[in-house]
């Protein structure tokens, strides 16, 4: 089964027993998603709060590095040493960062926790997540928690809003590459001998071809379409006025709660593999992690479960921003009451 992506070999050292912490970078879901799929706790902090500096930049105003753990408490002992301002990362926040692991045992009554009805109705979800999501609600009712259905109406638009503006992104950041000043450089036998192109342009698309994969390739194809000449107006620009929308949606949301609960994937673990060859159906395992980078608002992902042929499930709370003190108050009150059992003792 697939351990997720970008950053699943760092959940899946995590899942292995190899390490007892780890470190993602999440631009679409890319420590959640992973986290989901292995059964570990992954955590995508407020755009800003931990510095990028070191970072391979893909969407400069979606990536950020995250902390991945068995257990909510080291969670929470990780994003406190990775939290704080950089001077070398001119988006790092210069606030004061909280004692997340000394909150973390701060009761959860009267909390009031949202379910996207976009989200939670999904024809995409899987039946196993959502009884996973009932199951959470149970829980946290128990712990006194108020629970209610909040709407986030432009999130339908998320996917094809994230993957514009994430390509056009990676598009611009990855043309430094270009093998001559940056970056790799193939050997000079695996040039493309054609008689209308310089030596210079046969060794940049011979790096450039070796050094991408296909995927990364599709999207800086992507972008570099989207944002042309002709076509920058109707799809760029547009993706950033729906990328608004979205962050009010949100915004509107956390006015009614304080978080909000729903699914990180929409099914468990799928086969390795199978969803190569059409890259639509891959971008849509992103629906549901998608919005907190486009909104710039932290997130966790954490184990619920066990679906009836054994694949990792599990669910995400979301807060508005600067929020991580919440989020991990809520995490750890859930595993302490046992919806899910880490299978590795904590540091």
């Amino acid at each position: 089964r697939t351990p997720g992506g970008s950053s699943g070999g760092s959940a899946a050292v995590l899942a292995a027993g190899m390490s007892p912490l780890s470190i993602g970078s999440d631009t679409g879901g890319s420590v959640r998603q992973p986290a989901a799929f292995c059964g570990v706790c992954g955590l995508k902090p407020t755009y800003g709060l931990i510095s990028r500096f070191g970072l391979i930049a893909y969407g400069s105003s979606l990536d950020q590095v995250g902390p991945m753990a068995h257990h909510v408490e080291d969670l929470a002992a990780l994003l406190q040493i990775l939290a704080g301002h950089d001077p070398l990362d001119s988006t790092s926040l210069d606030i004061v960062i909280p004692d997340y692991l000394g909150l973390l045992g701060t009761a959860i009554k009267g909390l009031r926790v949202g379910v996207v009805s976009e989200h939670a109705h999904h024809s995409a979800l899987d039946s196993e997540i959502t009884a996973a999501l009932d199951r959470t609600r149970s829980v946290l009712e128990f712990l006194g928690a108020s629970i209610q259905e909040v709407h986030v109406p432009h999130s339908r638009y998320s996917v094809a809003a994230y993957y514009v503006i994430a390509s056009c992104e990676a598009s611009s950041n990855l043309a430094r590459y270009e093998a001559a000043h940056y970056g790799y450089r193939a050997p000079s036998e695996h040039g493309t001998s054609t008689n209308d192109r310089s030596p210079l342009d046969q060794m940049m698309i011979a790096s450039r071809s070796q050094g991408f994969g296909e995927e990364v390739q599709r999207r800086i194809m992507l972008g570099t379409f989207a944002l042309s000449a002709g076509y920058a107006d109707a799809y760029y620009k547009q993706a950033l006025k729906v990328r608004r929308l979205i962050a009010d949606d949100y915004r509107e949301a956390f006015e009614q709660v304080d978080l909000l609960l729903g699914p990180v994937v929409p099914t468990p673990a799928f086969v390795l593999g199978e969803k190569l060859d059409d890259p639509v159906q891959m971008y849509l395992e992103d629906l549901f992690t998608v919005e907190a980078n486009l909104a710039g608002q932290p997130a966790v992902s954490i184990p619920c479960g066990f679906s009836s042929n054994g694949l990792p499930l599990a669910i995400q709370l979301q807060g508005p921003q600067l929020s991580e003190a919440r989020l991990l108050q809520t995490a750890y009150q859930l595993q302490k009451a046992g919806l899910f059992e880490p299978r590795i003792a904590a540091i």
